[in-house]
C-alpha cells in the first residue's frame, strides 16, 4: 500500500473509532469520512462495507489493548502489570460495548481471532504474576474474563466498575 493510501486508511480508522465511540456502530459513514479528512469514495475504497470498517476498528482497539499489556509487562512488576491491564480491559469492555455487540453480529473476521489474542495476552500476564507470587496460583485466564465481564454487566459506570474491580482484585492476591 502506498504511503498516502496507508495514511488515509489510518485516518479513517482513527475517525471511525472516535465517531463510533460517540454514536455507536451505526454512526454515519459520511461523518467518519468528514472527520478523517477524506471523501466518501476514499472511505469506501478502503472499507467497501460497514462490516469491514467496524471489524477494522475493533481489531485496532483489541491490538492496541494487547500491545499495552506488553508495555506494562516491560515496565512494571508482574502483579502490577496484570492489575493495570485488567483495568484497561474493563475500560475497553465498557467503552466498546456497542462495538463488541456489533462484532458478535458480524461474526468471525478472516485472519483475526480477537478472543485468542486477548486470552494469549491475559495468559502471559497471569503466568508471570503467578510465577512472581503476586496472584493466586489456581487463578485461570477464563476466570479473569468472567470477573471483568461480570463487573461490566453489573454497572456501565466506569468509576464504579473500576472500584468493583479493585475490590475484586484484592481477593486474587496470593495468600500470605
Amino acid at each position: 500500500m502506498r504511503a498516502d493510501a496507508r495514511r488515509n486508511r489510518d485516518q479513517v480508522i482513527a475517525a471511525a473509532t472516535a465517531v463510533i465511540a460517540e454514536e455507536g456502530p451505526d454512526a454515519s459513514l459520511n461523518e467518519i469520512a468528514r472527520r478523517a479528512g477524506v471523501g466518501p469514495g476514499t472511505l469506501y475504497r478502503h472499507f467497501p462495507t460497514r462490516r469491514e470498517l467496524i471489524a477494522a476498528v475493533f481489531r485496532e482497539r483489541v491490538e492496541t489493548l494487547c500491545a499495552g499489556a506488553d508495555r506494562l509487562a516491560a515496565a512494571s512488576p508482574p502483579g502490577e502489570a496484570l492489575t493495570a491491564w485488567m483495568r484497561a480491559m474493563l475500560k475497553h469492555v465498557l467503552t466498546d460495548r456497542g462495538l463488541a455487540t456489533a462484532m458478535m453480529d458480524i461474526g468471525p473476521v478472516a485472519g483475526f481471532d480477537c478472543h485468542a489474542l486477548l486470552r494469549s495476552t491475559a495468559g502471559r500476564l497471569l503466568t508471570a504474576a503467578q510465577a512472581a507470587g503476586a496472584v493466586r496460583p489456581d487463578l485461570q485466564v477464563e476466570e479473569l474474563f468472567q470477573l471483568i465481564t461480570g463487573i461490566a454487566h453489573a454497572t456501565p459506570d466506569l468509576p464504579h466498575a473500576t472500584r468493583l474491580l479493585s475490590l475484586t482484585l484484592e481477593g486474587l492476591h496470593a495468600p500470605h
